[in-house]
């Protein structure tokens, strides 16, 4: 898995594998999904980042398991 923020263009970026991407589609103003050729989806792209979280907050992603 890969987590990029991208501050040229104010997005973030979740890839969950190295699949192909085979379409995108914009599920909620946003948010963007991407979908490898089993329909599963492989990436989560948030637009206009900064206008839902901090830089601090952008800086210091904690993650918990279950």
């Amino acid at each position: 898995m890969k987590i990029t923020v991208d501050k040229e263009t104010d997005t973030l970026y979740f890839r969950l594998d190295e699949n192909k991407i085979v379409e995108s589609e914009e599920v909620r103003p946003g948010v963007i999904f991407d979908y490898d050729e089993n329909d599963a989806v492989i990436g989560v792209e948030f637009l206009n980042v900064s206008s839902r979280t901090t830089k601090e907050d952008l800086s210091n992603m904690q993650f918990e398991s279950a």
